[in-house]
């Protein structure tokens, strides 16, 4: 049994029943499924086979509920993730270096397969000049702007003062939309993964604009230089692949054709229309 999806330009084949089915259940991927003809970029492939051990431990969260853990096996990249309570029973996705399939064995609960996906689909497109990047994307004009900032700085906040004082605005993606380069020029992709606010668009637009925001008791945007730029965009990318080189470095050449092309800014703002009037005007001109 296969499903294909069409995210961020590429197709994406679920495969194998559990797994399929799975998927199904997730909020988001329906509006990517497709049945067109095609041949498959990628693949996500259910396996009963046991996963590898890890052999570098990269990168470990824990959350309130789920314990996540990305590394390396002998032979390519492997993440294991389950609950607390159940630490038994992990969901485990393994990609072989240098592959287009990730193979999935183990838990198929939704909450645990939605991020699991979103790390295999990362490390399965990277190499193909496309991140997903931790923002908030507003498109105007038929254009995208990015939003960048930790939790609870204002991301969602600044692009809904956006919706409801700026004609025309609206929302591509509320937490993790897809940056991916063609012949040099970043676009931006709706994805199936937005965080706590459903917004799941198969939409794709240029990207004119980033923008890292902060909290202040005054509104002041200033356009950052190539090393500030670089360092308001990092902290954004995945961060469980910023510990292996390779995938890092292919991360680094996404961030480069963004800062050659695309001017980026910090905003000091309050929660205000205001602010993101000034937001526009200097992204826009209007």
């Amino acid at each position: 049994m296969i499903q294909d999806y069409l995210i961020a330009g590429f197709r994406l084949r679920m495969e194998g029943e559990p797994l399929v089915r799975a998927v199904e259940a997730i909020e988001g991927f329906k509006p990517f499924a497709t049945e067109a003809a095609g041949e498959a970029q990628i693949h996500l492939a259910w396996t009963e086979e046991t996963a590898p051990d890890f052999t570098t431990k990269l990168y470990q969260t824990e959350q309130e509920l789920t314990k996540n853990c990305f590394g390396r096996y002998e032979k390519g990249y492997l993440f294991a993730t389950h609950y607390h309570a159940h630490a038994d029973h992990p969901l485990q996705i393994w990609v072989p270096q240098g592959a287009n399939k990730a193979y999935v064995h183990g838990n198929l609960d939704h909450n645990l397969l939605r991020f699991a996906c979103w790390i295999a689909f990362g490390i399965l497109i990277v190499p193909h000049k496309a991140v997903a990047i931790h923002t908030s994307a507003i498109v105007f004009r038929d254009k995208a702007v990015l939003f960048l900032g930790e939790s609870g700085t204002g991301k969602s906040t600044h692009t809904r003062l956006w919706r409801e004082n700026i004609a025309g605005a609206t929302l591509l993606n509320d937490d993790s939309p897809i940056i991916r380069i063609h012949n040099g020029i970043p676009y931006v992709y709706g994805s199936p993964w937005s965080g706590k606010t459903p917004c799941y668009k198969t939409e794709m637009h240029e990207l004119v604009g980033c923008v890292r925001l902060s909290q202040a008791p005054y509104n002041e945007i200033r356009k950052l230089n190539v090393m500030q730029a670089y360092a308001a965009l990092h902290p954004s990318c995945p961060p469980d692949f910023a510990y292996d080189e390779k995938l890092y470095d292919s991360i680094s050449e996404v961030l480069n054709d963004i800062l050659t092309q695309v001017p980026v800014y910090h905003l000091a703002c309050l929660p205000n229309a205001e602010a993101a009037h000034l937001s526009c005007k200097t992204i826009f001109g209007v």
